[in-house]
């Protein structure tokens, strides 16, 4: 055996030993690979002893050849144990530091709940629904026109005095009633429709126990061919049987500038008579001014004001009660 061929020799088993040793300490992926790349690398350390056996006889070049891949070989065994290993070590640490303790106790947050005007809108809107209305809405900041002239309301109209409106410098106003979604759902959509129609309203009214300058209304109205005052009785019948339970209802006349015959509607609660909503059938006027051919289609409409509804159902004496915020109020519902 040549001297240069043991030199090659001992310098491969060196190399073995030292790779193996630093890639057995090796604590990361990254430098698993760095290390991979120095002795494996196409100018790793392997390959630059390699290099000297041009210099060797041709019959000793096999031998070197297959100590090399011996080399090799064994190299790529421990980088492969070391990276299982590794992998192993990185995935139990994610998972202890992801691991939730089911048995710990959870931090309380406390559960909110809706606002009294809020559930009682809701738990019409979803009677009404349930028939088969459709939600609509519609600007709170309205015209003369859409208020009161499409209402069969024209500016001389003594039914004006009934609305103490809220006017704009601009000569708009701001919406005394919902009814003006029911004109402008009209002017929108053919006939047969059903809709309801919640939101805020205006007025200039003095605030005290039972009256606020703003609140809150849901009308509905339906407009199909053949609709009698016997359908509107019987829809709002249905709606009030489910709100408050069966209580005797009355319709006592009244009169509403845009409905014709109209309508008032009580309910026995607590042993006396209390208003609640109003209603009748449509003005033939209001179905002109929309398109509509009063002589092929008939309409009922009503309305009532949520804040009473809903001091009816929670037993309420103020209704200020509903806008203080105050939470020894509101923790209640």
């Amino acid at each position: 055996m040549s001297t240069q061929l043991s030199d090659l020799e001992g310098q491969m088993r060196t190399l073995q030993q030292e790779a193996q040793g630093a890639i057995a300490t090796a604590t990361c992926l990254e430098d698993l690979e760095q290390l991979r790349i120095k002795y494996l690398g196409k100018k790793g350390s392997l390959s630059q002893v390699l290099g000297s056996m041009g210099k060797l006889d041709a019959a000793e070049r096999p031998r070197i050849g297959a100590l090399a891949n011996e080399v090799k070989e064994a190299l790529q065994a421990s980088l492969e144990q070391t990276r299982t290993a590794l992998q192993t070590a990185q995935i139990e640490a994610q998972l202890a530091a992801e691991t939730l303790d089911v048995t710990m106790p959870g931090v309380f947050m406390p559960q909110g709940s809706s606002h009294p005007l809020t559930s009682t809108i809701e738990r019409a809107l979803d009677i009404f629904v349930g028939l088969g209305y459709t939600v609509a809405q519609g600007p709170e900041m309205e015209s003369d026109y859409y208020n009161f002239e499409a209402l069969n309301t024209p500016p001389d109209h003594p039914a004006r005095d009934m609305q103490d409106t809220f006017y704009l410098p601009d000569g708009n106003l701001l919406r005394s009633h919902t009814s003006t979604v029911q004109i402008r759902y009209m002017e929108e959509n053919e006939p047969p429709i059903r809709i309801a129609a919640p939101g805020r309203v205006y007025r200039r009214d003095t605030v005290d126990a039972t009256h606020s300058a703003v609140f809150h209304q849901i009308e509905i109205l339906a407009v199909d061919e053949g609709l009698t005052f016997t359908d509107l009785r019987g829809t709002i019948k249905v709606f009030l049987e489910e709100m408050f339970g069966d209580i005797p209802i009355r319709f006592r006349p009244s009169f509403f500038p845009f409905t014709e015959p109209s309508a008032e509607v009580d309910v026995q609660w607590r042993g006396r008579w209390l208003e609640v909503l109003g209603c009748g059938m449509v003005d033939p006027n209001v179905l002109k001014a929309v398109g509509y051919d009063p002589e092929v289609y008939t309409g009922f409409a009503a309305g009532f004001g949520v804040e009473r509804f809903a001091m009816v159902l929670h037993q309420m004496a103020d209704i200020r009660d509903l806008y203080k915020s105050d939470l020894r109020f509101l923790r209640q519902f």
